[in-house]
């Protein structure tokens, strides 16, 4: 295998800054950058008043000082949450970001970002029109910074997402998100005209890959946060891994 470059764009940091970090913060993607990745995932749902910005889980509970479901809380109260300090006290008072700040980020270090549409309860076609929306303003706005990737495990969500970027003629990619490899949803990839499938590392065997491939899409395997694991990966033509791991891409 070829040496591991900063700008090798089959490693993503997940969530901004894998486990270095509070994850799906502004200070995540600083700390991934600064590790060498050049290409990042996070988090992307709406708020009460229609706030694109950042949150993995359906509830506050896990990654902020405030409780209860997100879906609620318009955006002016969610920054005033503290979402650095479960991580550990040098990021204490680190808030959620919003969607643009991170798409700033990228434009100022012309990265590459994999925005996985997480819609709250009820919200997918919502959030999947206006994450796309967003985006394709973003692309067209920014031709020298490679298009997000929109990825999703709602099908839902994908196929609003799709619908905006054929009306917009925008070339902006989609990725579904499995949580199990099948011929069943390798189908629903290519009905969607996803760029790529992205599945639990564990469902990533050759004939997988091999199959993908001759689908025409790049798969691609989260999370994989063990170095033989993700030598292994690899080398057999996988198209990208997301880590937790910063220091993983060494050497590989």
């Amino acid at each position: 295998m070829t040496s591991q470059t900063p700008f090798d764009l089959r490693w993503f940091a997940h969530r901004g800054g894998g486990d270095a970090a509070p994850e799906n913060t502004l200070a995540a993607f600083e700390t991934g950058f600064h590790a060498g990745f050049r290409a990042f995932e996070c988090d992307v749902k709406r708020s009460a008043d229609g706030v694109l910005w950042l949150l993995h889980d359906d509830t506050l509970d896990r990654t902020t000082d405030a409780r209860g479901p997100a879906a609620p809380w318009r955006w002016e109260n969610l920054q005033l949450v503290d979402a650095g300090s479960w991580h550990s006290a040098r990021f204490k008072g680190e808030p959620p970001p919003s969607l643009d700040a991170v798409l700033d980020f990228a434009a100022r270090r012309g990265v590459w970002l994999n925005l996985e549409i997480k819609p709250n309860p009820g919200e997918d076609a919502a959030t999947g029109d206006a994450v796309a929306r967003r985006a394709a303003q973003w692309s067209a706005a920014h031709p020298s910074v490679p298009a997000p990737l929109l990825s999703s495990f709602s099908h839902p969500a994908l196929l609003a997402a799709r619908a905006v970027l054929e009306a917009q003629h925008a070339d902006v990619p989609l990725a579904l998100l499995v949580e199990a490899y099948s011929a069943q949803a390798l189908a629903q990839a290519v009905a969607l005209r996803a760029q790529a499938l992205h599945t639990d590392w564990r469902q990533v065997t050759p004939d997988t890959i091999a199959a993908v491939h001759a689908a025409g899409l790049k798969l691609r395997a989260y999370t994989v946060n063990q170095r033989d694991v993700a030598q292994r990966l690899l080398a057999d033509g996988l198209d990208g891994l997301f880590t937790d791991r910063l220091e993983l891409p060494r050497g590989l």
